[in-house]
């Protein structure tokens, strides 16, 4: 394995990696972004206010994004193993 494998293994790990994470954040950034401005719009500084939408709003994007999103995995791990042979040797 050459380092110029590694690198590009270690690259498509996280380009998979923030495809997979990028809606769930994004996500819950937003609702967070909405919560806080509500929030100051009407003074109340309750730190808990945000956790529930913010779940709410992850399990949504998890039941509708969620199939697309573990197909992207599969895809990944099985294109990885159908190249160990060409990386090792």
């Amino acid at each position: 394995m050459t380092p110029e494998t590694i690198s590009m293994l270690a690259q498509n790990a996280v380009l998979v990696s923030l495809k997979l994470m990028g809606p769930i954040l994004i996500s819950s950034l937003i609702v967070g972004l909405l919560i806080s401005m509500f929030q100051a719009a009407t003074s109340i500084q309750e730190q808990t206010l945000t956790f529930i939408p913010k779940l709410a709003t992850i399990i949504i994007v998890l039941m509708i994004a969620g199939p697309g999103m573990l197909q992207m995995l599969i895809d990944y791990f099985q294109d990885l193993m159908r190249e160990i042979p060409t990386l090792i040797g």
